[in-house]
């Protein structure tokens, strides 16, 4: 039996870690939104969310936030071996991104999604590659050094731990589960997370992003 496969067989667990990767999530950004919100939700302020990183791609490529600058970004934090929040977060910002290409290609093209590992030690570039192949053309899949990622997960008020598992050699990542939308200018919008529909999705980047905005290439090439 692969490591992954017996990761797959508690995904039961998964589920109930979710709620204490929420709760951690929350307590770690006071100045944060302080709940997890729709698209269409207002927020006053300037959330203290995004900043500067150096990550490697799934290509094997350095990247850094500059790469992403006149781009709009989706950015999720989690990890391959995530037996069902991942795999559902994921496939559901693919759907909404090719709802909001049909109704509006302009848009969609604007958007880079992009997923960071919090699971460098398993996630290698080649694990990313595979995995990221699952989901949205344009998906950028990146990881780094235990310290470059903490400073990722730092700088999007991302949090992650690892957790054992009893009568199993591998381990889960319990870990916060939203997709935050940052600007062209890498200030951020607005956020989603795994029960935000495809179709929620897709309405809140129509009234997000604007393509004149997005002077960047695609960061996804």
């Amino acid at each position: 039996m692969t490591p992954r496969t017996k990761v797959l067989l508690i995904s039961g667990l998964g589920l109930a870690l979710v709620v204490a990767g929420v709760a951690g999530w929350l307590s770690v950004q006071p100045q944060a939104p302080r709940q997890i919100v729709s698209s269409d939700t207002q927020i006053s302020g300037e959330a203290l969310i995004g900043g500067p990183f150096t990550l490697t791609d799934h290509r094997g490529e350095r990247r850094t936030d500059a790469d992403f600058q006149g781009r709009y970004m989706m950015i999720f934090f989690g990890y391959t071996y995530c037996p069902d929040i991942c795999p559902t977060t994921l496939t559901t910002v693919t759907q909404g991104l090719d709802i909001l290409a049909e109704a509006e290609g302009a848009k969609a093209a604007a958007v880079t999604p992009v997923f960071v590992s919090v699971d460098p030690e398993r996630d290698t570039t080649q694990a990313l590659a595979d995995y990221v192949s699952h989901f949205h053309p344009s998906m950028v899949a990146m990881t780094g050094t235990p310290e470059e990622v903490a400073v990722a997960a730092k700088a999007y008020r991302a949090f992650y731990r690892k957790v054992e598992v009893d009568d199993a050699s591998d381990y889960l990542v319990d870990h916060s589960p939203i997709v935050y939308l940052m600007g062209p200018d890498g200030k951020y919008l607005t956020h989603f997370n795994h029960l935000t529909t495809a179709e929620e999705i897709a309405a809140g980047l129509s009234k997000q992003v604007d393509p004149a905005r997005a002077t960047g290439p695609s960061a996804g090439t």
